[in-house]
């Protein structure tokens, strides 16, 4: 069975709210998490999340820092997260994931360890991913 995150085209579950996101869905049908058009909209909504808002705007830099804030305790079981992400990037939790504009490759292993932490092994294309990087 497809996860949500899949079946919504949105790989890190982002959360309804008043943000337009580019390539939402005409309908939105599920109560709590944005549903786009296609994966690489919701690939470019979870990139401006980590590389605009994360990063520059709350100066989020390592894994730990940013999914504290992603997945909050109260909700997940963060530690795991981390410590899941981390593995599946092979950086480490407190390393400095650097510029996203002159280290690209750090931010989308983060998005990709953190979309397979979302939805499971089935969520490993790469493709919408490096296209949505390339939509910003």
């Amino acid at each position: 069975m497809e996860s949500r995150g899949l079946r919504n085209c949105n790989p890190l579950n982002i959360r309804r709210s008043a943000d337009q996101w580019k390539g939402l869905s005409a309908q939105q049908t599920d109560v709590a998490f944005c549903q786009f058009k296609q994966m690489e909209y919701g690939w470019r909504a979870a990139l401006v999340l980590l590389t605009r808002t994360y990063y520059r705007k709350y100066r989020l830099y390592t894994i730990r820092k940013i999914v504290e804030k992603w997945a909050p305790p109260t909700e997940n079981n963060t530690e795991a997260y981390i410590s899941n992400v981390s593995a599946t990037t092979g950086i480490g939790p407190d390393d400095d994931l650097g510029d996203p504009q002159q280290n690209p490759a750090n931010w989308l292993l983060l998005a990709a360890a953190m979309a397979i932490q979302e939805n499971g092994p089935n969520c490993r294309d790469p493709i919408p991913l490096l296209r949505a990087w390339r939509m910003l």
